[in-house]
């Protein structure tokens, strides 16, 4: 499953029905699969860096769009089997229903009468069936999204002279932790940085976005299972 925002959780919905959500992906195979091939085709990395575009008919094209539906099939049979191990060998429980989808990934689609290819980072798939938004080409939101860095919410080290000193971020445990204890939620792992105090409410992320989604179920964290603070992991983002 890995670090970072990556979690198991068991969730009620409003009509008390169990859910089992787990959120992680290709983990280091995509990571070092889209590393390589970015290497590759002379690009390089970061936000703030021009994308790197490469002809999907040519060799390189061809074997990264391979790699990129490899990892994809990799993280989906990752999640299903997390998901599944939790549902039938801890809860015990009968699957009535299975959910699965992707984001940070590359989809061929056809838009407006012309054939694309779709990049959504961040986001998720949403087509009219699903109410999604033309403008938006047929997109919605992944995730909440953050309201503060890791950084802000964890605090940081600062070098004072020859020391290391821990400045504080935004977020105390014991804040994080009353949180929790009054929506009745157990959380196993997990670190200041991934605190409900660090990310947009959910009411005001889906009023938000009104217009691509259509809500068919609200659900409640029971249980939270994260990595500690002390797990390092490469592949956390």
């Amino acid at each position: 499953v890995g670090g970072g925002n990556h979690y198991v959780d068991i969730f009620a919905d409003e009509e008390d029905r169990v859910w089992v959500g787990v959120h992680f992906g290709s983990r280091g195979l995509g990571h070092k699969t889209a590393t390589h091939f970015l290497k590759a085709a002379g690009g390089k990395d970061g936000m703030d860096v021009s994308p790197t575009v490469i002809d999907e008919k040519s060799a390189i094209g061809q074997d990264y769009l391979a790699g990129m539906h490899l990892a994809g099939r990799y993280a989906y049979a990752g999640r299903e089997a997390v998901a599944r191990h939790v549902a039938r060998e801890i809860l015990h429980a009968k699957i009535l229903e299975e959910v699965h989808n992707h984001h940070n990934f590359a989809w061929r689609e056809k838009h407006n009468g012309e054939e694309y290819w779709v990049v959504r980072k961040g986001a998720t798939p949403a087509f009219p069936g699903q109410k999604g938004s033309r403008q938006a080409l047929f997109s919605t939101i992944h995730g909440a999204g953050r309201i503060m860095s890791r950084t802000a919410a964890k605090g940081k080290f600062i070098k004072v002279g020859n020391k290391r000193i821990r400045q504080d971020g935004l977020v105390r445990h014991d804040e994080m932790m009353k949180w929790l204890r009054d929506r009745h939620i157990v959380l196993r792992g997990g670190d200041l940085d991934e605190a409900p105090q660090a990310y947009r409410r959910l009411p005001d992320v889906l009023a938000a976005h009104a217009g691509t989604i259509r809500v068919l179920h609200t659900l409640h964290p029971i249980g939270v299972a994260m990595a500690g603070r002390d797990i390092v992991d490469p592949y956390k983002d």
